[in-house]
């Protein structure tokens, strides 16, 4: 044999040995076809295969991030919103994956586009807003469910961005400056009930406890006296002369 020849066998040799031996990653796992039907699924480690007999596709189990892009959506008060979100899949199941869909990346992000509309369609605004986490939750579920029958688990979904026009976003800020101001009338009003309520058992017990009132009294001509007037006029209130006249018509009986 010449050196030709003997260099075609070694590199016959090398081909035929790349496409026989075939080592996957932890992560990866291979699915084998024998003469077209699905065989196993065989990895991680070393893979022995038969050329032209066998084949194997390569299947990475871990989780892909995946944007879904910008959707215009109309919430269910007729509101034009655009909204775009992030999804967190993995494949579980490497012969569904192969075997029941063409690219099940691109089924699933055709897919969450589709659910992204729907599930958003059927809420308000408002809810848009400030119930997030049961968005996300809401489309996770149903995305998941849709997409178990091609192997792929749907671990999350997160609403990124919540775009609104101008005319909705100065609509929306009036009608929260119109929110604070009805909240701040209403702790006013109850600010008043509550002194009123004070004032009216202050007053109860003043009637009912005649040295209170008397204390009350004196105390208010305390403060007078503190001004800085020269002449003050003040009425006298029986209740001080009470015990005065009492002697005084005592005297007069005697």
């Amino acid at each position: 044999m010449n050196i030709a020849t003997i260099g075609l066998v070694v590199i016959f040799a090398a081909v035929l040995l790349m496409n026989t031996i075939k080592i996957l990653r932890e992560y990866e796992r291979g699915v084998v076809f024998f003469l077209g039907r699905f065989q196993a699924v065989k990895g991680p480690g070393l893979i022995v295969l038969f050329p032209g007999i066998q084949k194997m596709v390569k299947v990475d189990l871990r989780v892909t991030t995946m944007d879904v892009p910008t959707q215009d959506v109309i919430s269910r008060d007729n509101v034009s919103v655009k909204v775009n979100a992030v999804i967190f899949v993995k494949i579980v199941d490497p012969e569904k994956a192969i075997i029941q869909v063409e690219n099940a990346y691109e089924a699933t992000s055709q897919k969450a586009q589709t659910t992204l509309r729907s599930v958003l369609g059927q809420h308000q605004l408002d809810e848009m807003l400030s119930e997030r986490e049961k968005l996300n939750a809401d489309i996770q579920q149903i995305l998941d469910q849709q997409t178990d029958a091609w192997g792929i688990k749907v671990q999350n979904v997160e609403l990124k961005h919540v775009d609104l026009n101008e005319n909705m976003i100065r609509a929306i800020a009036q009608q929260a400056e119109a929110e604070r101001s009805r909240r701040a009338k209403i702790i006013n009003a109850e600010g008043e009930k509550q002194a009123a309520q004070m004032l009216a058992e202050a007053a109860n017990m003043l009637g009912t406890e005649k040295q209170a009132l008397q204390l009350r009294y004196l105390q208010t001509l305390k403060e007078i006296a503190n001004e800085r007037t020269n002449t003050i006029v003040f009425p006298l209130p029986l209740d001080l002369i009470e015990p005065l006249r009492s002697i005084l018509e005592r005297a007069d009986k005697d």
